[in-house]
Formats: structure tokens, C-alpha cells, sequence
């Protein structure tokens, strides 16, 4: 289950679309003045025989397709008694149909699928992938087969399987911080007899009693034809998209007519308050408003009013809260948009030691002026120009294309219908966003403010929230259709069908110039969207922090757009929205960067904002302090949370004293380091990283090197280093441990435990590096690996069990991850031991497993490579390891070269179940002593900070 809430109207979605028809529904239409305000993408629009409704764009600039697959059921269907219901389902859809008894996901690892997954939220459930063209009948036949041919694959046991995995997703998600307010949140905002009543993941309850019946009913009341569509877009015609569907999905019965909830935004007429009691590092507050659903005029005026009150750090309340009275380390607002009803939302980080009293009266006081007076003109200038660059940029991903397509058409029965939503947004004026808003968020708001503590075991298992209320409008009926099927010619007795082709990646040739002083710059010309990619690539990173307080590096990148030398970080924020520029900076284990993402037409004026930042930098005081405060509680947010919390223990144990990696790899440092830095430090980091000697510019998109070369020159050119001499990291190996060590880190109450386990593997420059990730990929690093089919799918243990290697130029760290059910912590780490001992040992990785993970890497590179982002990820990657330029062109020959024995081997060289290091986050009362009576060796009990508690106590006396 994924929830998207959208922050800016549909800018979230990225997304454009027209239309020319199809057969027997009606085509788009596009008003002139809106192809003037962003890009035009075609769609045209087919309903089947059966009622299945089929939206087509065409994109032939990869070939790859992305197949969109939307049923129009959400959990707002769901009886009382029945919650979590239409997401269980959603699972069940992943276990097989009557003519593929098996994962759903293997034909697609396989084929080379990306961006693949499924997704339930309150008014649909959607299935999706994208595939190689060559591909798209072996996805149609496993779209249909599910959609068609399913009651005969599901049985008891696959209800039991999905029942444990979807329990100990709410289990994983209910752990983390905050993990309780938004069940809370949502009971209140709706009435109990409203469809929005409950949350989607649904009551452990509901689910134990979900029966094998159930599901059968379900997949009959709501996965016909006729209440489904299908989007395709990419490397496709609208004649092919016809033809194909038909023939996979033109037998499929259109099924009954389908009970539809109608909208009830159902306000509320006076505030409320509750409170919670978490596991969390500060007071949290939530404030939220019942508003008009999606697609109406008030819900879109209603998203600009959030982006000016609190959608980034010029608004409204994070310049008051966060800058002037210094109340908040965070603030944000935003409208979740639903079909019945939408929720306006405001969340307040809450500054330690701060009176939550005094948040609430800045904010109240802020709302006001709001709704007296309106956005000004400029503020709103300045969102719908960040709205406009949104859209641009997300013209190349075909999945996204597809996205904004089926919510068109399943929403609305009108696949353009961002157009109209777009045309109100930018159509919008001051008066008339004051007015909506003094209609909808003036009155009757539920506030939930969550505070630090203990938490008791039975305050949070289900929210009851507010009554029942009158007024609930009647499901209407869909429409009934003069459906028919029509024959089908798939003998699907003979399986998924086979592929015998697969398309060849398209990668650009790397150009490379040099700048006035040097500066070497590597160019990927990308001419898909009017924007351009610059990254400034610095060799420093978190291992730049060593002999310097931990922290440094990343601080003083983050530093870099809060002030240059003449505009303050206000101004530079008003700037960036101004121009539609996308600036950051940060850094990773090896490395800083600091990145621009700027439209064509405003590349000039976005180039010299991101010069004056980079070369620039003010570090002022009151920034630094202010900074200093939000990055603290970010330390302390992670301290809170499980991987946060093993992230920040696990390396220093595996590395040792002295390396450095032997640090936090969350890079934020620890608070002692934070609260001790001041400007001086930064300045000197500054010196001695981020200097033009200490550089690459790789860029990225529409623009040639003939172009690009004297803008660079202009905004770079003049940079001189200085003339201290670059230092050295200490990135040396260390000798594994003598044996395996256990620390434990107590998380009371927790409903599951977090397993982290690792050793030390090769650089990411080792030779046999793809042999190395090809190993893991089988292990435990897809879907079907060993340790998630063991732990997920077998056991329902967990919602998921990975193995991950971290890029390095150094030894990079190799882990194992899972967060398990508390019952079955000490059972799940003898599991993935017996996986490590077997993969080493008796149980090697088999030809065909080797043989999936080959073929997937190299079948998946055509939609993994088709945005910008990803080729300056691949830049990146060239750049920092040393690779040649022909990297990616030559990938595919590499990969298929690799022996069975090799990844064996690598295996082998990796893997080693007495030498890991195991960090477990959970409640100690419940798993010290299985966890010790598995005798694996030390054992150990650290706290929050990765210190032996005893320690820790004898240092608070």
C-alpha cells in the first residue's frame, strides 16, 4: 500500500496529457491557451466489448511500455467488519493465477521489468509495471490471467501467507515514530458510518477474520471488466494497444454492476482535540480539515492555499514558526486528495522544550491574517511556476505518464482532466483563494498532538473516533453497460508467453570539455524534456569528517542555499520557486555534490543562482543556529526509529576506531559533534573539499557541449583553488572480526524487531563487482531472492527480508535487513543464518537463479535508463569508481560474461555467517533471552547511541 498525498495540485503527478479517439469514446480536447502553458501528450481512448476502458499515449523515445492496470475498488468499499480488506486482496493478486501457479513477480524479473508494483488506497487498488516492448504480451497475458482466471489459484494457504505479510506491514508501519496518528487522524476527521471512517491497512481484527469466501466474493463484486482500466503508455500504437487487448482481455466477463460511494465531504462544526502518547523524539502536531474531494474547483484553489501557508520554507507558517519565533524545527500543509472528500493538513515539528500552547497561538495567529487577507500576488506566482517546471520534468517517465492517465479516467471518465485542474490553477486569483479557504479551513478542524512517552500497549490497537452522523448519501449504482465478451484465441494452457527478443539500450556518448581553469565537464546530451542536469561532483563525502567533528561535511553542504554572500536563504528560496529551479546540495559515503535541475528558458539566471550559492556561501549565524536546531532533531528522530537507530550503530562496530567509515551512515553526526561546530569549521571544510581542483561538472540533458561549455565558463571559469594541498581520507581495510557479535538495543513495547546484520565485501572498484551484485541480487536483493521467498513469502514472518551492498570506494558494507514480528525475532535470525550457511554451503545459488538476475539487469536497462536523473545517476557512477566512458554501452556484454562459478565464488568471498555483526532493535524483555539462547556468540545491550548501557549508567550517576 503507497499513499501519495499531492502537495501542489497534480504537480506531484508530473504528468501531461490530450487526446484523439479511439472507437467508442469520446476524445480529449485541448484549449489553446493551455498547450501555450505546458507541453502536449496525446492520448487516445477505446472501451472494449466488455466494458474495460483503454487509455493509449504513445512515447517512442525508449522502448519500453508501462502497463497501468486500475480496478475501481478502494477500502472505502469495504463493509464494517471487512477493513483492510481491498488491500489483503491487492496481495492475494501477487500469488499466482490458474495458468501461472506461481510468484507473480518471476516472468517480470525475467523480462527486465521496472517500476512494478501494486497499490491500494481509499478508491482503487492499481497493479503496474513497465516492460520492454518485446515484453508487453507476456504482461497482458499475467494482467488478464490474474483478472480473468484467479478463484482457482487461491486457496487457504495463500490466504494464510498474504493475512501474515499484510499484518506485519501494519505492524512495520505502527513502529515507526508517529506510525499511530494517521488511523487516529482519519477516525476522527470522518463520521464512523462515512467510507473514510478507517484507515486502508484495516484492524488485525478484520483480517483474522477475513475467510476464504470472502476473498472469492470480493474478486466477483469488483474485478470484472467493466469496472477496470487498463493505461498503456510508451513504445506503443493505439492499433497495436486494440489488437492486444482484445485478444488477452476480450473474454473477460464484464462483471455486476458496482455499489459507488458518493461524495460527502461531511465538515465538521466545531474543533476537537486528542492526544497520543509515542515512542517519538518531540511533540508532533496535526491539525486537519474536511475539504471537497479531487477535481473540484475549491479542492484545487484549496492546494494553492496549502503551498502558501506551509509548503515550503517561504510560506506562510514555516517563515513564522521556524524562522521568526523559532517555536518549530519543521512545518508543513497540504491537501490529501480523496474522491469523496479530501483532508486539508497541517503537521508541526514541534522544538524541544517549546510549550506546544505557544505553536498553537503563532499558528492561529498566522491562519488568520491568511483568512483575512489572502495570498499576495507574488506567493501565488511563485507556486504556479514551480507547478509549470513540475510538469515539464515529468514528461519523461512513461510509468508516471500512465499514472495521471488512469486517475483521469477512473475518477472523472476523462483522462484529460489535469488540464482543467491546471488551467484553475493558474487561472487563480488572491480573492478567490481567500474566499475558498474561509469557507472550508475557518472552522472545524481536529487537532492530534502526539507527545513523547511511554507507550502503553493498549493505547493505539484501533481508533474509534467520532460518531456516526446523519446525512450519509446512498451508493449509486455504475452504470449498467450492454456488455459482451468476445472469443478469445490464447491457448493459455501452453503458459506465459515466451520472448524471444529483447531491445538494445540507447545511452548517449559521453562528451568532455574543460572549463577556463580546468574543471573537467562530461556531458550526456538528452534532448526528451527542456531541461538540463548539472551536478558539481567534489571527491569528499562522510569520510571527509574524519579528524573533523562527524557531521561537518553534510552540515556545511546544507549550509550552502541558506545564505550567500548577498541573499539570505528567504530570498534565495523565493528565487529558486521563481525560476522553477530545482537546487541542492549534499553528500554520500565518498562524496559531495551540489545539483541543479533548470528549464531551458531560464537556464542563464538559474546557473548564476547556483554559482553564487556554491562559490558563496555566508554561513551566518542565525542560520547556523537555526539549522543546528532542526538538524539535532533530526538526529533525534533517528534515534527513535529502528533502521535509523541500527544505521547509526551498525558501522562504527564494523569499520573499528580511527577508519572513516567508522561513523553514522546516516551522515548527521552525534548531537556532541553538532552543538560544538560553529562557521570556522565550516569554512576550512570548505577549503579543503569544495574547491574547483576538487571538482567535475557532469551534465545532463537539453543542451550540447558547444553550448553548454561558455555558460559554465561564465558561472565557473574564474574559480581558483586555493593553495592548501587537498587532504587524505583513511579508507584502509580492516581485517574482519574474530567472531560473530550480538548487540541488542531495546526498544520497549516494540511490535516488531528490527534485524540488521553485516560484514565487510570489496570496494565498489572491485573487479568482479558485477559478480558481486549478482550474487546478491539471488540472495536477497529482489522479490523472489532466498531471504525474502524464506521470511515474506514462506514463513510471513515479515513484510520483507533484504540483503543490500552500499557503494564504496573503500570496503562497503554488505547487509542483511529485516524487521520481524517480536514473537519470531530469535526464529527469523536462525532462518537468515541457515540461508547464509546453505548459499556458502550445501544449498549453492543455482544456474537458474544466477541466470534471473542476469537477464533481469540486462532486460531492465531500457527503463532504467529513460529519465535524465537516471543517466546523471550513471554519470555519477562513471565518474566516482573510475569506470570508462563506454560503461553503460558495454554493460550487457559484461553481465552476460559472468560464469556461474564466478558468482559462486563471489558468494563465497561475501558471505559469511561467522563473521557478521548483528544489530537487533526490539523489545529486550521479550527477545534477549531467545536471542542469547541461539548462543552465536557475544551478546551484548547497547542504547540509542551504540553504547554498553553499563556504561551508559555509570556515566549518568
Amino acid at each position: 500500500m503507497v499513499k501519495k498525498p499531492l502537495a501542489l495540485l497534480i504537480a506531484g503527478l508530473l504528468i501531461l496529457t490530450g487526446g484523439t479517439p479511439l472507437a467508442r469514446a469520446a476524445a480529449g480536447t485541448v484549449a489553446a491557451a493551455a498547450t501555450q502553458q505546458i507541453p502536449e501528450l496525446a492520448y487516445s481512448r477505446v472501451i472494449l466489448p466488455n466494458g474495460l476502458t483503454v487509455v493509449v499515449h504513445e512515447d517512442h523515445k525508449a522502448p519500453v511500455v508501462a502497463v497501468s492496470v486500475w480496478y475501481h475498488v478502494g477500502s472505502s468499499y469495504e463493509p464494517k467488519g471487512k477493513t483492510g480488506f481491498a488491500h489483503l486482496f491487492e496481495h492475494l493478486m501477487f500469488q499466482g493465477s490458474e495458468n501461472h501457479k506461481d510468484e507473480f513477480f518471476k516472468p517480470f524479473e525475467l523480462a527486465g521489468a521496472t517500476d512494478q508494483n501494486g497499490t491500494t488506497w481509499l478508491d482503487r487498488t492499481n497493479y503496474f509495471e513497465t516492460v520492454p516492448t518485446s515484453a508487453l504480451d507476456m504482461a497482458l497475458w499475467m494482467e488478464s490471467d490474474r483478472m480473468g482466471h484467479l478463484l482457482g489459484a487461491i486457496g487457504q494457504a495463500q490466504l494464510d501467507e498474504q493475512r501474515g505479510v499484510v499484518q506485519n506491514e501494519k505492524r512495520q508501519g505502527e513502529n515507526q515514530p508517529y506510525g499511530r496518528a494517521s488511523e487516529l487522524i482519519q477516525a476522527e476527521a470522518f463520521p464512523a458510518n462515512h467510507p473514510y471512517h478507517h484507515d486502508t491497512i484495516g484492524s488485525m481484527a478484520d483480517l483474522n477474520a477475513a475467510s476464504l469466501g470472502d476473498v472469492k466474493q470480493w474478486f466477483r463484486d469488483y474485478y470484472g471488466a467493466a469496472n477496470t482500466v487498463v493505461v498503456l503508455s510508451g513504445d506503443i500504437t493505439p492499433a497495436q494497444a486494440k489488437e492486444k487487448m482484445l485478444k488477452y482481455f476480450g473474454d473477460i466477463a464484464a462483471g455486476p454492476q458496482v455499489p459507488r460511494p458518493q461524495p460527502w465531504v461531511a465538515p465538521r462544526d466545531a474543533s476537537t482535540r486528542g492526544t497520543m502518547t509515542d515512542n517519538v523524539a518531540q511533540t508532533r502536531i496535526y491539525r486537519e480539515w474536511n475539504v471537497p474531494g479531487r477535481g473540484t474547483t475549491d479542492e484545487n484553489l484549496l492546494e494553492l492555499a496549502a503551498a502558501v501557508l506551509g509548503g515550503s520554507k517561504t510560506s506562510r507558517l514555516y517563515q513564522r514558526l521556524v524562522y521568526q519565533d523559532k517555536l518549530a524545527d519543521d512545518v508543513s500543509v497540504d491537501v490529501e486528495q480523496h474522491v469523496l472528500a479530501s483532508l486539508f493538513q497541517l503537521q508541526v515539528d514541534v522544538k524541544k522544550g517549546v510549550d506546544p500552547a505557544k505553536v498553537d497561538a503563532a499558528i492561529a495567529d498566522e491562519w488568520q491574517r491568511f483568512l483575512k487577507d489572502g495570498p499576495t500576488a507574488d506567493e501565488l506566482a511563485r507556486v504556479k511556476t514551480q507547478t509549470r517546471a513540475s510538469f515539464v520534468r515529468g514528461l519523461e517517465n512513461v510509468n508516471t505518464q500512465a499514472t495521471i492517465l488512469a486517475e483521469g479516467q477512473l475518477y472523472r471518465n476523462d483522462p484529460g482532466a489535469y488540464l482543467k485542474d491546471f488551467n484553475e490553477f493558474m487561472a487563480a486569483t488572491p480573492d478567490r483563494v481567500r474566499a475558498v479557504a474561509g469557507q472550508w479551513i475557518s472552522t472545524g478542524d481536529y487537532t492530534l498532538t502526539v507527545v513523547p512517552g511511554k507507550v502503553d500497549a493498549t493505547d493505539a490497537a484501533t481508533a474509534v473516533g467520532r460518531a456516526a452522523t446523519p446525512g450519509a448519501p446512498a451508493p449509486a449504482l455504475s452504470a449498467k453497460g450492454d456488455y459482451t465478451t468476445v472469443k478469445s484465441n490464447v491457448d493459455r494452457s501452453k503458459g506465459v508467453p515466451a520472448i524471444s527478443t529483447f531491445p538494445d539500450l540507447s545511452f548517449p556518448i559521453l562528451q568532455r570539455g574543460k572549463l577556463a581553469n580546468g574543471v573537467e565537464v562530461v556531458l550526456a546530451e538528452r534532448h526528451t524534456v527542456p531541461a538540463v542536469q548539472l551536478q558539481l561532483l567534489f571527491d569528499a563525502g562522510y569520510a571527509a569528517d574524519q579528524g573533523r567533528k562527524l557531521g561537518t561535511s553534510s552540515f556545511s553542504m546544507a549550509m550552502l542555499d541558506e545564505g550567500s554572500k548577498t541573499l539570505d536563504s528567504v530570498e534565495i528560496a523565493k528565487r529558486k520557486q521563481r525560476l522553477g529551479a530545482l537546487i541542492m546540495a549534499g553528500c554520500g559515503l565518498d562524496y559531495c555534490n551540489a545539483s541543479l535541475n533548470a528549464l531551458d528558458d531560464q537556464l542563464k539566471p538559474s546557473l548564476d543562482l547556483f554559482a553564487d550559492i556554491v562559490r558563496n556561501p555566508a554561513f551566518r549565524e542565525a542560520d547556523i543556529s537555526r539549522l543546528r536546531g532542526q538538524w539535532l532533531a533530526g538526529i533525534a528522530q533517528e534515534k527513535s526509529q529502528p533502521t535509523g537507530i541500527a544505521l547509526r550503530t551498525l558501522p562504527p562496530l564494523l569499520y573499528g576506531k580511527g577508519h572513516a567509515y567508522a561513523i553514522p551512515f546516516t551522515g548527521s553526526g552525534t548531537e556532541a559533534s553538532i552543538k560544538a561546530m560553529d562557521a570556522a569549521d565550516m569554512r576550512q571544510f570548505m577549503t579543503d573539499f569544495i574547491r574547483p581542483d576538487n571538482m567535475r561538472i557532469l551534465v545532463a540533458g537539453d543542451t550540447t557541449l558547444e553550448q553548454i561549455i561558455p555558460q559554465l565558463n561564465a558561472a565557473f571559469g574564474g574559480w581558483t583553488a586555493p593553495a592548501s594541498k587537498l587532504p587524505l581520507k583513511n579508507i584502509g581495510k580492516v581485517a574482519p572480526p574474530a567472531q560473530v557479535r550480538v548487540y541488542l538495543i531495546d526498544r520497549p513495547g516494540a511490535q516488531q524487531s528490527l534485524i540488521l546484520a553485516g560484514s565487510l565485501a570489496p570496494s565498489t572498484e572491485a573487479p568482479n563487482n558485477l559478480e558481486i551484485q549478482t550474487m546478491n541480487g539471488a540472495f536477497g536483493g529482489s522479490f523472489t531472492s532466498r531471504l525474502n521467498m524464506n521470511l515474506r513469502e514462506g514463513k510471513h514472518w515479515a513484510y520483507g527480508a533484504f540483503s543490500f551492498l552500499s557503494n564504496a570506494k573503500g570496503q562497503r558494507p554488505f547487509l542483511l535487513y529485516a524487521p520481524v514480528q517480536t514473537d519470531k525475532t530469535a526464529a527469523s535470525v536462525a532462518e537468515m543464518l541457515k540461508e547464509a550457511k546453505g548459499v556458502i554451503g550445501d544449498k549453492p545459488l543455482t544456474a537458474q537463479e544466477i541466470s534471473k538476475i542476469k537477464v533481469g539487469d540486462v532486460r531492465s536497462m531500457p527503463g532504467g535508463y529513460q529519465t535524465t536523473s537516471a543517466v546523471m545517476g550513471a554519470l555519477q557512477g562513471i565518474a566516482l569508481y573510475n569506470r570508462p566512458d563506454d560503461y553503460v554501452q558495454t554493460l550487457k556484454s559484461r553481465i552476460e560474461a559472468q560464469s556461474d562459478a564466478s558468482v559462486e565464488a563471489a558468494a563465497k568471498e561475501i558471505i559469511n555467517p561467522r563473521r557478521l555483526t548483528w544489530v537487533i532493535v526490539g523489545d529486550l524483555k521479550t527477545i534477549e533471552a531467545p536471542i542469547r539462547a541461539l548462543k552465536l556468540g557475544d551478546v551484548r545491550v547497547l542504547d540509542a547511541d551504540g553504547q554498553p548501557e553499563a556504561e551508559t549508567a555509570k556515566a549518568a550517576k
